[in-house]
């Protein structure tokens, strides 16, 4: 992305089956911490998160009904929705997010590395998500246009569980950008 990064938080993730994510943000004054997302698994996959701000709303990551992997619902504490995610295919790695403002798309970053790219339809590349190459124990994420906060958690949540996938190189930003204003109503 040649755009400058508006936010830029780091992530330091602990744990092995149930994992905790610790967020900051970068600032002036060097690293803020503003909040922990724990992730739960069950038996075999992941069926719940939350995030706990520092100061804020907390947020609930909840698995929908059905076999997608990637089939999640977004909710406050006080049970407002926020948007959902559906994984249409297991071979094509994308991910979409619906919020009921805009469908975002959760693609893998370009290269030979490990994260992803959050795409609006008409604006592009929104953020980026990038994982270190050690098991993805911490990560970069970089907010390039305006996102409320809570997609972009909700983002970050989805591609966590899939890092592995992300390796091989992802599409082209400019084609992304094209198909999805193609298809944007």
């Amino acid at each position: 992305m040649s755009d400058r990064a508006t936010t830029v938080y780091r992530v330091k993730t602990s744990g092995f089956w149930n994992t905790r994510h610790e967020f900051s943000e970068e600032t002036d004054e060097g690293l803020q911490r503003i909040g922990v997302l724990t992730v739960k698994r069950g038996k075999l996959i992941v069926v719940e998160g939350d995030y706990q701000p520092e100061k804020g709303e907390v947020l609930e990551f909840r698995r929908d009904p059905g076999l997608s992997r990637s089939q999640f619902s977004l909710w406050t504490d006080g049970r407002e929705w926020l948007g959902s995610s559906l994984r249409w295919s297991t071979v094509e790695r994308r991910v979409d997010l619906f919020t009921g403002n805009k469908p975002l798309r959760l693609l893998p970053i370009e290269g030979l590395r490990f994260g992803w790219s959050l795409y609006a339809p008409k604006s592009g590349e929104v953020a980026r998500i990038e994982a270190s190459p050690y098991l993805g124990r911490s990560a970069k994420v970089e907010v390039y246009r305006r996102l409320d906060f809570p997609l972009l958690m909700f983002a970050y949540f989805l591609g966590s569980q899939i890092y592995p996938e992300s390796f091989l190189p992802g599409p082209q930003p400019d084609k992304v950008k094209a198909a999805a204003a193609a298809t944007a109503v």
